[in-house]
């Protein structure tokens, strides 16, 4: 790039950073540079924590792959390798899927896909595989996603696929079997003491206690929130959900920097004290894609960010957490959910070999199919109101490989990007460029 070009491209990191979290860098600086310093590390973690500047780039490009039905699905919007793991759903089943929805919404079913070749291609560098190999991993991710479009073209049950104990291989089984390992007293015990033969959270560097006024005003919206709650998915014990404690919350990861948290502890299945449940209220922030679409006549549908995550999660994740809801304080939308101790995310790192990785990225491309495809059975949404699988099968009829090609080379195209603006970033990073500083 010619200088004028390497300028114009740190504005638009820079201006497109800025957009986006402006307020909370504002609110909580310090949470901010840890954010920055984290994503300082490598391209990954620049690329994980700017979905950002990747709608900025996608959404001006032509995508000659989707139509007007197809171009406005529910989509996860921050589709990295990172962002699968286990979980417990309402069935009581461990399931292996794509997590943190954070940054759900309406949008184009192919930029779920670019966005998590460019993320296999960023790993595929930074693990030295040759080129070569990562076209055929990426190409393998895509070829499983259409296999299963086709699967949900050719059956009447939108919710019959999943990956559990039973039909998952490799690093995939690796985590669920470690996920039923897990029991709930070892997270209560990490997180909580006993005073008086009850649980109550312990002090640590991650939480606050609060005052009195505040912890009013999150009792107050944790009553809010059990109204959210569906019918279906309630448990009939008053018991279940009586309150026992309140802390402030802070410490989150590279995509939840500065957003006010709290912790809840609740009574659970019963008196026993392993049988606690501790939620997680999380203020919700606008998704990334958001700011880069003709977004009008969809925000009006959302009471406020919370609500908009939920319904996009119930959209996208057959048989949700139970405890899912979103409730506001102080005019703000949050999230609630459960802390899970059931929660394991896919280890890259023990992942290397290119046969280890094509058996994973198998099972990856038909979860990410089913998110878009499949809605919870209590999604009440009707924003999209056909197949999705029929209007993608449309959209491809004839063009597969030259779609599988395509994405094929945007990612590793992209990830090329990436790797050039992360040093960018870094650059402008420590000379203050970003809105914060870095000492």
């Amino acid at each position: 790039m010619t200088d004028a070009d390497t300028r114009a491209r740190t504005e638009l990191i820079v201006r497109s950073l800025d957009q986006a979290f402006a307020p909370l860098m504002e609110a909580d600086p310090v949470a901010f540079r840890a954010k920055y310093r984290k994503m300082a590390a490598d391209p990954h973690a620049f690329y994980r924590g700017s979905a950002c500047v990747f709608y900025a780039d996608v959404s001006e490009e032509p995508d000659d792959y989707v139509d007007d039905r197809c171009s406005r699905i529910w989509i996860h919007g921050d589709l990295h390798v990172e962002n699968f793991g286990t979980y417990l759903n309402s069935d009581g089943r461990l399931v292996f899927d794509v997590n943190d929805f954070d940054e759900a919404y309406l949008g184009h079913y192919t930029w779920d896909l670019q966005r998590f070749a460019a993320s296999l291609a960023l790993v595929g560098w930074q693990k030295a595989l040759p080129e070569a190999t990562v076209r055929q991993l990426i190409a393998r991710y895509v070829r499983a996603y259409l296999l299963q479009i086709n699967h949900y073209r050719d059956s009447a049950d939108d919710d019959d696929f999943a990956l559990h104990l039973d039909n998952s291989t490799g690093a995939v089984l690796e985590a669920l079997v470690l996920a039923r390992q897990i029991r709930r007293a070892d997270l209560l015990d990490g997180m909580t003491m006993l005073e008086g033969g009850v649980r109550r959270f312990a002090g640590d560097a991650s939480v606050r206690p609060l005052g009195k006024a505040e912890r009013a005003k999150v009792v107050a919206a944790f009553e809010g929130y059990l109204e959210t709650i569906p019918e279906s998915k309630r448990f009939d014990r008053d018991l279940f959900y009586e309150l026992r404690d309140v802390v402030g919350k802070s410490g989150f990861g590279i995509g939840s920097a500065g957003l006010p948290a709290y912790n809840l502890l609740v009574e659970g299945y019963s008196q026993a004290l392993d049988n606690d449940v501790v939620l997680s209220m999380k203020q919700a922030n606008v998704p990334a894609l958001g700011r880069f679409v003709d977004s009008a006549a969809v925000d009006g549908y959302f009471e406020h960010e919370g609500h908009r995550t939920v319904v996009s999660q119930r959209a996208l994740q057959v048989h949700t957490d139970p405890l899912l809801g979103h409730t506001s304080l102080d005019g703000v939308g949050y999230v609630v959910a459960e802390v899970s101790p059931y929660e394991v995310d896919l280890d890259w790192g023990g992942l290397n070999e290119p046969d280890e990785i094509a058996t994973v990225v198998d099972q990856l491309g038909r979860a990410t199919a089913k998110i878009h495809c499949a809605s919870d059975e209590d999604s009440s949404q009707d924003l999209v109101d056909f197949q999705v699988e029929e209007v993608i099968g449309q959209a491809l009829e004839g063009r597969r490989k030259a779609f599988t090609e395509y994405v094929v080379d945007w990612g590793l195209a992209y990830a090329t990007r990436v790797r050039e603006d992360h040093a960018l970033f870094v650059d402008a990073f420590r000379e203050g460029e970003i809105g914060i500083s870095a000492t």
